[in-house]
C-alpha cells in the first residue's frame, strides 16, 4: 500500500531548481555558562567513541529534557526550564538514571505505556530504563527479560516488526575491550533482540559484525517493510565492510547480497543520517567516517539495493576543517538534518572531533552547519552561524529546546564541558527566517509514537517527506516533536502515512504552531 501511495506523489517531489538567494544563514548564541548544563564525557580510550545525548520529554511539560553520557563518570539528566522563546535553562534531577560508564542513550516507549524509557548503551551491561514518571527511572532488564550482555555497545536502532506489540531493538558493539594490546579485528557481535511476551527474546548475533558506530531501521525503498543499516569502523574490523540487513518478519535476519546490488563500502564508519535530500521520495543517507564522508541516494531505483555518492557533487564531503586554521582531514561522529533556517530544504549538522591525538587527523576540527542551497547544494556556515567550536565533539542534537519553533542545537565534547547553542530565530543579517511547522505523532494501543510512519508536508509545489525513525546519529537519540521549515508559507497541508501503510487525510495547518496527530482524530493546536 505505501508503495502505491508513494508512486502518487513522485511527479511532485522531483521539482527544478528555483531562482532564489544564497541560504539564510540562522544566528545562534553559544548560552552553555549559563544554561545550567555541565555535563562531561570523561575516559580513556574505552570511551573514545560514543558520548551521547538523549533529547525527550520525561516531565510531561512537552519540552525536550537531556540525558547526558558521562563516560567514566555516571550520566546525568537536566530538566528544561526554559520558558518559550527565552534563554536555554536546565536544571539537573536525581532520576535514577545515574549509572557509569555510559557511551550513549536513545528514548522509546518500550512498553507502550505512555512514558518515554531509555536504553542505555555501555563500556559494560546495557541497560533499559523504564520510565515511571516525572523524569523518575527504574532498570528494567530483569522484567523485560533483556539480556545486556558485558561489551562496548556503540550504536542502536529500534522498529515495531508487523505483528509485534513490542519493538525489536538492534544494539551495534565495538572492539572487544579486554585486548587492548591488540584489538584489531577483535569485533564482537552485534544483537537483534525481538519481542517475547511483555519483553524480549534472547539476543540473535548479527553475524557477520564489523565495529558498529550506528544502526538505522529505515525502509530505504518505499516498500513497507524496514531494514536495517549499519555503519562499521575499518580502523578495527577485518575484511569488513558496510551493511544493509534484512529483518523480515519469522526470519532470522541476512544481510543484503551483491546479487541484490548491495556493494561493499568501506570507510570509518561513526554515524548516519537520513533525509530526503534529493526529493526522489526516498530517504538518502549521510555517514560519516574521517576524510571520507558519504551522501549515499539511490542508484538504480527502488528495486535494486545499490546507492551511489554524491557527497562531492553537492559539496558535502565535510573533509577538512573550514576554519581554526588547521589543514588536517577532518574527524566527523554525529549527523543530523533539519531546516534549521526553516526555507523547507534539511540542513546537515556534523559533530566534529580527533580521536584523540592522532597526528595525521585535525586537532583543531569545528563542526560543520551545511545549509541547503535552492540548487541543490550546500553551502558551510558554521563559522559565521556561530557553532563551530573547536572542542572534541562526539555526540549531538538539533532539537527545539526552548518551545519557540526554532532548532537549536547541544553537543556533547570528549573530556570537556558540552555546548548549547540557542537558534535566535533570525539570519545573520536580521532578516527573519521562515515560517515552521513542529508535529507530534500518536497512535493508540502499541508503537505509540508511530515509528516507522512517513510524514508529508506540502507548501505549493513542494512535497517534504520524513521517515520516523528511532536509532542513527552517533550514541545520540530523541524522540517528540518533528520539525519542518514552510519557508514563505504561513500554512501547509499535512498527512501522515503510519507504521501499517495506511495513509490519513491531507488536513491543511496553520505554520508556527505546534500540531498533535493522532490517529484517526483531526488535528489539534497544542
Amino acid at each position: 500500500m505505501k508503495r502505491l501511495v508513494l508512486a502518487a506523489v513522485l511527479t511532485l517531489l522531483t521539482l527544478p531548481a528555483r531562482a532564489e538567494g544564497p541560504a539564510a544563514i540562522p544566528r545562534y548564541l553559544d548560552e552553555t555558562a549559563t544554561s545550567g548544563v555541565r555535563a562531561v564525557y570523561a575516559g580513556d580510550w574505552e570511551f573514545m567513541v560514543g558520548g551521547g545525548v538523549a533529547a525527550f520529554d520525561c516531565s510531561g511539560d512537552r519540552k525536550p529534557d537531556l540525558f547526558f553520557a558521562g563516560g567514566t563518570g555516571p550520566s546525568t539528566l537536566y530538566r528544561n526550564e526554559s520558558a518559550p522563546g527565552g534563554a536555554l535553562l536546565f536544571t539537573p534531577v536525581v532520576s535514577g538514571a545515574e549509572i557509569d560508564r555510559v557511551i550513549g542513550a536513545y528514548p522509546l516507549d518500550i512498553d507502550s505505556d505512555g512514558n518515554l524509557d531509555l536504553v542505555v548503551l555501555r563500556s559494560g551491561e546495557d541497560v533499559l530504563l523504564r520510565g515511571t514518571g516525572d523524569c523518575r527511572f527504574s532498570r528494567a532488564n530483569e522484567a523485560w527479560g533483556f539480556d545486556g550482555r558485558d561489551l562496548w555497545s556503540s550504536a542502536f536502532a529500534a522498529t515495531w516488526e508487523p505483528g509485534s506489540d513490542w519493538p525489536s531493538l538492534a544494539i551495534g558493539t565495538y572492539i572487544d575491550r579486554r585486548q587492548d594490546a591488540f584489538p584489531w579485528g577483535s569485533c564482537t557481535e552485534n544483537a537483534l533482540y525481538r519481542p517475547q511476551g511483555a519483553g524480549f527474546a534472547a539476543p540473535l548475533a548479527l553475524k557477520p559484525s564489523f565495529c558498529a558506530l550506528s544502526m538505522l531501521f529505515t525502509d530505504w525503498n518505499g516498500s513497507g517493510r524496514a531494514s536495517l543499516r549499519v555503519s562499521n569502523d575499518r580502523e578495527y574490523y577485518k575484511g569488513g565492510t558496510e551493511q544493509l540487513w534484512h529483518v523480515d518478519p519469522g526470519q532470522p535476519p541476512r544481510p543484503y547480497s551483491a546479487a541484490e546490488g548491495w556493494k561493499p563500502l568501506k570507510i570509518w564508519g561513526m554515524g548516519i543520517a537520513s533525509s530526503d535530500v534529493n526529493g526522489d521520495g526516498y530517504p538518502d543517507y549521510f555517514l560519516t567516517s574521517m576524510a571520507d564522508n558519504k551522501l549515499q541516494v539511490l542508484a538504480a531505483g527502488p528495486e535494486t539495493a545499490s546507492f551511489k555518492d554524491v557527497a562531492f557533487a553537492l559539496h558535502v564531503t565535510a573533509h577538512r576543517p573550514y576554519a581554526g586554521g588547521d589543514t588536517q582531514p577532518s574527524t566527523a561522529w554525529h549527523a543530523e538534518f533539519q531546516d534549521v533556517n526553516d526555507d523547507t530544504r534539511p540542513d546537515l549538522f556534523v559533530a566534529k572531533g580527533n580521536v584523540g591525538e592522532m597526528p595525521d587527523f585535525a586537532l583543531r576540527d569545528p563542526n560543520n552547519l551545511l545549509l541547503a542551497e535552492a540548487d541543490g547544494t550546500f553551502a558551510e556556515a558554521g563559522d559565521r552561524a556561530g557553532v563551530a567550536s573547536l572542542k572534541t565533539a562526539r555526540g549531538a542534537a538539533v532539537v527545539d529546546l526552548n518551545d519557540d519553533g526554532r532548532m537549536d542545537i547541544v553537543v556533547v565534547n570528549r573530556n570537556d564541558g558540552a555546548e548549547l547553542w540557542r537558534n535566535a530565530g533570525q539570519s545573520i543579517d536580521g532578516q527573519p527566517l521562515g515560517h515552521w511547522l513542529q508535529l507530534a505523532l500518536h497512535q493508540p494501543g502499541t508503537n505509540r509514537d508511530a515509528i516507522g510512519a512517513w510524514i508529508e508536508v506540502k507548501t505549493g509545489d513542494r512535497v517534504q517527506r520524513r521517515e520516523i525513525t528511532s536509532g542513527g546519529g552517533h550514541a545520540s537519540g530523541q524522540l517528540g516533536w518533528w520539525h519542518f521549515g514552510l519557508g514563505a508559507a504561513d500554512a501547509a497541508e499535512v498527512r501522515v502515512i503510519w507504521p501499517d501503510g495506511t495513509a490519513g487525510d491531507w488536513a491543511r495547518l496553520a505554520g508556527d504552531r505546534f500540531w498533535d496527530l493522532s490517529r484517526n482524530a483531526p488535528p489539534a493546536a497544542r
